[in-house]
């Protein structure tokens, strides 16, 4: 009769076991598909990182060609301005008459 009890609740934990708690097989499958899912989470994290990169890379480059377009502008007015200042006939000399 012991023999029996013993069985019996060795099976009524083996049931309950199986009931709440999960195979290893089921374990093993969830751990690979959450270990690829976090792999794909990094690879698309990094990909969001080289665009946000790339983007501000090309801001830069926006900013300095505008940087260097107004420099050129300035001084491009910079050196008009003594030729529009100076006297119409600066080098002419009286002349009599």
């Amino acid at each position: 009769m012991k023999k029996v009890i013993a069985l019996s609740a060795v099976l009524a934990l083996g049931a309950l076991g199986m009931a709440c708690g999960e195979s290893a097989a089921n374990t093993a499958a969830n751990k690979a598909v959450a270990n690829a899912m976090n792999t794909a989470n990094a690879a698309m994290a990094n990909a969001a990182n080289a665009m946000a990169n790339a983007a501000n890379a090309v801001a830069n480059a926006a900013n300095h060609a505008a940087n260097a377009a107004g420099n050129a502008a300035n001084t491009m007015a910079n050196s008009a301005k003594p030729a529009a200042n100076a006297p119409a006939n600066a080098n002419a000399k009286d002349e009599k008459k």
